[in-house]
């Protein structure tokens, strides 16, 4: 019977991730109110589920969890993307390199790629009289979703769903390669769906990955549901298939490589991985005890590797809009940095945010084991996901996975949040949200750590100090490799 409650909750979790995709629409403005409803509902329902699947009995958690994944990323597939329009410019990067253009080269307004355009990604643009009863042309106003553009040769109205459309692609080239990849299967018109598959198989893998790991560690497989049953990781890596998903899977790829002795390979994912999203490389810290070159190195070789066919194409044209979109941000100035920004003027936010990382890179490099790299990772993307505070709740999709790993199921807090600066643009709450977060993280990791962790936090700083300045004392004291006048012979 509680193999039966738990089985249940999925499955009303799978029912009401289904009726919000079909349903609930694109998240607009006046649709807000409903999205918040349908988001918290989800978010319950995956809460009770993960309550009831900790009193299965444990031979059947690897079934239940395997069969759940499938459930709810099998309802994520019931409907088009409903909170971006990344996934028709990841579409459209494909078709365009299909054909054998660089997809930094030419912007989607581009006259020269006319002939490209797929009517689903462009679609015709509606007629209209003005109110001087001249003719004009509207792009599906008041639909959101649907931009409008003008021809760079002709001029004329270009109705898309890409967002953007007047500014080159943003995306490395790892990322590029896998739109690729889809788009030379599928072709041109095949829609939505094909990324969203692969999104799909990309969770259920990792959810098979983690049932393993976790298993081989000797831990709860049951934490492999925060993974495969979560609704960020259906929402944001299936409907809305976030290329953010592949990165994710190749840092927890790089992880355990890592883990397990294999630093060249665990480097080659961790390149890979930055080149999907760059975003990635804060996962380098935790990978870095014993022989940290061979992390490094492979990691360099590999982003470089893949870059090379597209600056051979494009030059410095592969930046895309990078820089650009820094700015449109708020990253430049220090606007965007929406948690610090509530301590400090916007000015001091960026060098804030950087020191903060920065530290925070340094203790999880001296702190993490090589072989059990995850409380690391989740420590080092959590911290650096508040500090920098991003808009987009799919960036979380980079922690869901460690939060697997190691069951500390309170850093969901910080997904939580950013799915409110999603939902609710208003600047008190997003930083009441994301305060909250770490107010939880805080007091569940003391209650964690047990009377005395002061103690034991304090006695830990003293010897990592004293291990730096051992290491660093040894450096100074070493004497030159230039060979000196009583070495020669």
């Amino acid at each position: 019977m509680r193999t039966v409650f738990a089985a249940v909750a999925v499955l009303g979790l799978a029912g009401a991730i289904a009726w919000g995709v079909v349903n609930v629409g694109f998240l607009t403005k006046e649709l807000r109110t409903d999205f918040v409803v349908w988001t918290a509902v989800c978010w319950a329902l995956f809460a009770l589920a993960v309550v009831l699947l900790r009193r299965v009995p444990v031979r059947h958690v690897t079934a239940l969890v395997v069969a759940g994944t499938a459930l709810v990323g099998g309802a994520g597939l019931t409907g088009v993307p409903n909170t971006s329009t990344d996934p028709a410019r990841y579409a459209w990067d494909g078709i365009v390199q299909t054909a054998g253009v660089s997809p930094y080269e030419y912007t989607p307004d581009a006259g020269e790629l006319r002939d490209l355009r797929p009517a689903w990604i462009f679609p015709e643009s509606t007629p209209f009289t003005r109110d001087d009863g001249t003719i004009g042309e509207r792009c599906g106003e008041p639909d959101r979703q649907v931009h409008r553009a003008y021809d760079s040769q002709t001029g004329d109205v270009v109705c898309t769903l890409i967002n953007r459309p007047d500014v080159p692609t943003i995306y490395p080239p790892m990322a590029e390669l896998y739109f690729w990849a889809v788009s030379a299967v599928v072709g041109p018109d095949a829609g939505f769906f094909p990324l969203q598959a692969m999104g799909f198989v990309l969770v259920l893998g990792t959810t098979l990955a983690l049932l393993a790991t976790l298993r081989r560690r000797g831990l709860d497989p049951r934490w492999a549901a925060l993974w495969g049953w979560c609704p960020l990781v259906v929402g944001e890596g299936v409907t809305n298939s976030h290329v953010d998903l592949l990165g994710a899977v190749l840092v927890v790829a790089a992880s355990l490589l890592v883990a397990t002795g294999r630093r060249l390979r665990g480097g080659i994912a961790l390149g890979a991985a930055i080149a999907t999203k760059l975003i990635p490389v804060i996962a380098a810290p935790a990978l870095l005890r014993g022989q940290p070159w061979k992390v490094i190195s492979a990691s360099v070789v590999t982003f470089a590797v893949l870059y090379v066919p597209y600056v051979a194409m494009t030059g410095w044209g592969v930046l895309g809009y990078l820089p650009g979109y820094l700015t449109e941000e708020g990253y430049e100035d220090g606007s965007r940095f929406v948690f610090l920004s509530a301590f400090m003027p916007d000015a001091w936010t960026t060098p804030v945010a950087v020191l903060i990382v920065g530290v925070t890179a340094v203790l999880v490099w001296v702190r993490t084991p090589a072989h059990d790299p995850w409380l690391g990772q989740l420590v080092m993307i959590g911290v650096t996901l508040v500090a920098v505070s991003p808009r987009y709740p799919w960036y979380a999709l980079l922690l869901v996975p460690f939060v697997a790993l190691t069951g500390r199921v309170e850093w969901l807090a910080i997904p939580l949040a950013l799915l409110v600066r999603q939902l609710e643009p208003g600047m008190a709450l997003q930083r009441a949200s994301l305060a909250s977060a770490v107010l939880v993280i805080l007091l569940v990791t003391l209650w964690r750590a047990g009377p005395g962790f002061t103690d034991r936090l304090l006695d830990a700083v003293g010897h990592d100090v004293d291990r730096l300045r051992r290491v660093v004392g040894h450096r100074r004291s070493a004497p030159s490799s230039a060979p000196g006048p009583a070495q020669t012979r």
